[in-house]
């Protein structure tokens, strides 16, 4: 299990930067690429109703939350490993950006 390469502080939530509910770890990349997300850092913190599950703009209820979320993974993730978007997209599926 790797640590989170996007989000260093996991005592705020990365969305609303707010502290005051139980954190999620959200996986960016879900289902079959649950594992690939565990493995290359691409996880992040989030509030757990507002932010996480239940919230109108949260990474499960909004696609333009999520879009948004799979967009910084890939960025931090080429960044990081060096990948190109081709890189990128063998390993995920899709090019998010």
């Amino acid at each position: 299990m790797s640590k989170s390469i996007l989000q260093a502080d996991s005592t705020r939530c990365w969305l609303c930067r707010w502290t005051g509910e139980p954190l999620d770890k959200h996986h960016v990349f879900s289902g079959a690429l649950r594992k690939k997300s565990e493995k290359y850092g691409l996880t992040v913190y989030l509030c757990h109703s507002s932010c996480h599950i239940f919230g109108p703009h949260s990474a499960h209820q909004s696609g333009k939350t999520a879009r948004y979320l799979r967009q910084q993974a890939q960025r931090a993730a080429m960044e990081r490993y060096g990948w190109t978007t081709d890189n990128f997209i063998r390993e995920f599926g899709k090019n998010y950006l």
